[in-house]
């Protein structure tokens, strides 16, 4: 990983959080290639490091160690900040800010001293050096940090259509997702209409107030459906009679000038466009191609995956491809076979912006409500 970030403090510290921070930070400079280490520790052993490495036998809220000549932009580790957690918990409480954002404000601070800059070398290099913390603090905040969780209620229909009756409501089971603080509600619109049904979309389009993603195949008919009703997103992904969920994802790569016809139609009518990709350099390279907005990497073989080795070796997949996409201009969205157990793990790569999540939710809904089981999710996608 381009960012490593490790602790040493003897209390709770916002690990996922600082992950994803670190990861974009690298982005937001110029430095998506380099890597960078980040140690967590508490007043004692800042002490120690200052007294031993500069001189300074007491404790200061960050130090950074450089590696090569300024920190130059580049592959390769660009050098270690140290975060003191108990400095940083004073701070905030003097500040009025919370101690995430303290921390990320210190992480800046100790990065932009590694691309070269000091602020105790005098007036001028002191405002030049805030300039460029306020420019990555302000684009941070701009792109946020933590990914968007959004909900998937199909199963909600699934069990509806169980007995060809009115109840559940995937519309009612969507307003309980937003009351719990999920980011937006996806539903899949099947050419078979197995369980999500042209009313239900037409209704969450009217009374959602966060946003409504519209899963889908590329067929005229939904097509035009798309384009009346507007949803936030499209997804177009493959599609089959038989198959009890999607099973993979799109092959962009064979059917390239269909796809880049129907994201051409979708954005005539106003809507964005992403792709579902199997986790392979051409499937997203193709998808760069198409005028795709966005790609969502379809995690499923992560989330089979048995054994350590081979739950790496597909996590490491997913890290690649959505780095790819990131490197296209492509926003990167992530989904399929996510849990209450793997999910925290994906949830610290940097370069994945919202996760789609619907099964594992509405099963654990069936035992403990809707709303805390969004919640639940929503502690492991955010870090808190």
């Amino acid at each position: 990983m381009p960012a490593e970030v490790r602790s040493e403090y003897p209390g709770a510290v916002p690990l996922r959080y600082l992950e994803r921070a670190a990861g974009r930070l690298l982005r937001a400079a110029g430095l998506a290639e380099a890597e960078l280490s980040v140690l967590l520790v508490a007043d004692a052993a800042m002490a120690e490091l200052n007294g031993r490495w500069l001189g300074r036998p007491w404790t200061t809220n960050v130090i950074s160690f450089a590696q090569g000549e300024g920190g130059a932009p580049g592959a390769g580790l660009l050098g270690d900040v140290v975060l003191c957690v108990d400095a940083a918990r004073r701070e905030a409480e003097a500040g009025g800010v919370g101690l995430h954002r303290r921390l990320l404000e210190l992480l800046v601070h100790g990065v932009v001293h590694l691309l070269g800059e000091d602020h105790e070398a005098g007036a001028a290099e002191a405002r030049r050096m805030e300039a460029r913390e306020r420019a990555l603090m302000d684009r941070l905040d701009k792109e946020g940090i933590m990914a968007d969780l959004c909900i998937n209620v199909d199963h909600v229909a699934t069990v509806r259509e169980a007995r060809l009756a009115a109840e559940p409501d995937p519309v009612q089971a969507a307003v309980l997702v937003e009351l719990a603080g999920a980011d937006g509600v996806v539903v899949h619109l099947r050419e078979d209409r197995r369980h999500i049904k042209d009313r239900d979309v037409r209704v969450l389009r009217q009374i959602l107030k966060t946003r409504l993603t519209l899963e889908m195949a590329a067929t005229d008919e939904m097509i035009a459906i798309a384009s009346e009703i507007r949803p936030d997103i499209v997804t177009l992904v493959p599609e089959k009679r038989r198959e009890l969920t999607t099973e993979g994802g799109l092959d962009v790569a064979a059917h390239e000038g269909h796809i880049r016809e129907a994201v051409a139609r979708l954005h005539d009518a106003g809507v964005p466009v992403s792709l579902f990709v199997d986790p392979e350099a051409a499937q997203v390279e193709a998808a760069g191609r198409t005028g795709a907005d966005c790609v969502e990497i379809h995690t499923g073989r992560y989330a089979e995956a048995r054994g350590a080795e081979a739950r790496d070796r597909e996590f490491e997949a997913v890290v690649a491809a959505a780095r790819a996409a990131r490197d296209l201009g492509l926003r990167v969205h992530a989904g399929h076979g996510l849990d209450y157990r793997n999910t925290a793990r994906m949830a610290s790569v940097s370069e994945i912006e919202e996760f789609s999540i619907g099964h594992a939710v509405v099963a654990r809904a069936v035992l403990v409500g809707m709303e805390r089981a969004v919640r639940e999710m929503l502690a492991l996608v955010k870090g808190c």
